[in-house]
């Protein structure tokens, strides 16, 4: 027994030390620019209260300024008076409710798909899809940009991770080459970019899949609600819909809820629901959640001018901040990564544009690689032009006050 707890012990501080030695954020923190876990107490619009402050909210994914909509609202205050707060219990067992099943069929039509299945979270998705399918022997090629619940996803498999570079359809074809031509292989990818805001080369990814025996995953996180059919993602936006076997949304960011789904073949749908952990041993998504997504849809579908919106936007800020001098990389969506570098230098210009009433997200590795520290700029299709000249002033000042501008 002595031995036992002196082994436990040791374990016990070692992870104690590892613990206490951490010190991140510490610099920032002491010098008062520290970024992260800013509290807003408001709801997600165009401006939020921040510090007691009214400011310009141009950090939020809420792409088609829906989190704040009254159908959207009285859509989940409705579903809480009918089925109450939760399902006390997953999907498998006590979980299914009518009206998740109602989502799953609107979704799966809206991504013209045969069938989708929700999952409670959009990492969860991923991790359980992923983990899912792929077996001894398979490949789960990922682009190197690809979002960390992929990756996880992934490290989860028994399947053999292999990356590619950042939409570099040369390193795909390689990586494809090098895989044993029998085995099993998953091409997984961000359909838009969380952090750079460009946009999947799906079309030779189609053809190099076709060409290699692969299947496509597109994680759309980011391309619903903003590419494609009636917004219905980066696969229709290419017309590929039918080349792509799997399709992934999250509820977070357009469809102003929590929660995701994946669509595809029912084949695969009824795999999913029998063997993902992720969804078997998780509670399901709440009713009210379920509701508002469904609420979400409908008006995306029924107002078409909100995406139109959201791209005049974007090309006003994003023709803005070149103007000014700032760069912007690739980006063609409403992400759009405004270059710093230093990490020191992109907090300060956050904490200054924070000031200047301005919010938005500073971006450092390992979300991007060191050294390519960004401010992470992302527009609603309820933003007013006013709005976003207001905020373009600010920039200007700040990244002269900093000297970032080019």
């Amino acid at each position: 027994m002595h031995r036992l707890y002196t082994s436990t012990s040791s374990t016990g501080n070692k992870i104690r030390q590892r613990v206490l030695a951490y010190k991140g954020g510490d610099d920032a923190m002491a010098l008062g620019i520290f970024p992260y876990f800013r509290p807003i107490s408001s709801a997600q619009g165009t401006e939020v209260i921040l510090d007691g402050k009214t400011v310009l909210m141009f950090g939020s994914n809420s792409y088609m300024g829906l989190t704040d909509h009254p159908k959207v609202k009285e859509a989940a205050i409705a579903a809480v008076r009918k089925y109450g707060t939760g399902c006390a219990g997953s999907r498998f067992l006590n979980g299914t409710l009518d009206i998740h099943l109602a989502c799953e069929e609107k979704l799966a039509q809206f991504v013209k798909k045969e069938a989708a299945l929700m999952y409670s979270t959009g990492f969860q998705v991923n991790q359980g899809v992923i983990s899912c399918l792929m077996g001894r022997g398979d490949y789960v090629i990922l682009d190197k940009l690809d979002h960390a619940s992929i990756v996880d996803g992934a490290r989860l498999s028994f399947g053999e991770m292999v990356r590619f570079k950042h939409n570099d359809m040369a390193s795909l074809a390689h990586v494809l080459e090098a895989c044993p031509p029998a085995a099993g292989k998953l091409i997984v990818v961000d359909g838009v970019f969380s952090m750079d805001g460009d946009i999947a080369d799906l079309p030779e990814i189609v053809n190099l899949a076709a060409r290699h025996d692969a299947m496509i995953m597109v994680d759309d996180a980011h391309g619903i609600g903003v590419l494609g059919e009636q917004g219905s993602g980066t696969a229709s936006h290419f017309g590929l819909t039918d080349q792509v076997e799997l399709i992934m949304g999250t509820f977070s960011k357009s469809l102003a809820s929590l929660g995701g789904f994946v669509a595809g073949d029912a084949s695969f749908i009824k795999y999913l629901k029998y063997q993902s952990r992720a969804l078997i041993f998780s509670a399901s998504m709440p009713p009210s959640n379920v509701a508002a997504v469904m609420a979400a849809l409908e008006i995306i579908q029924s107002e078409p001018e909100r995406i139109r919106a959201v791209h005049d936007n974007t090309r006003r800020m994003a023709d803005g901040l070149r103007r000014i001098g700032y760069s912007l990389g690739n980006s063609v969506t409403p992400i759009l990564p405004v270059h710093i570098g230093d990490n020191l230098a992109c907090f300060k210009a956050c904490r200054l544009l924070q000031d200047e009433g301005v919010f938005v997200n500073p971006i450092i590795a390992p979300a991007v690689e060191p050294g390519e520290a960004l401010l992470r700029v992302s527009l609603m299709a309820t933003h007013t032009f006013a709005q976003i000249d207001q905020a373009l002033e600010k920039f200007q000042k700040v990244g002269k006050m900093l000297n970032l501008l080019g």
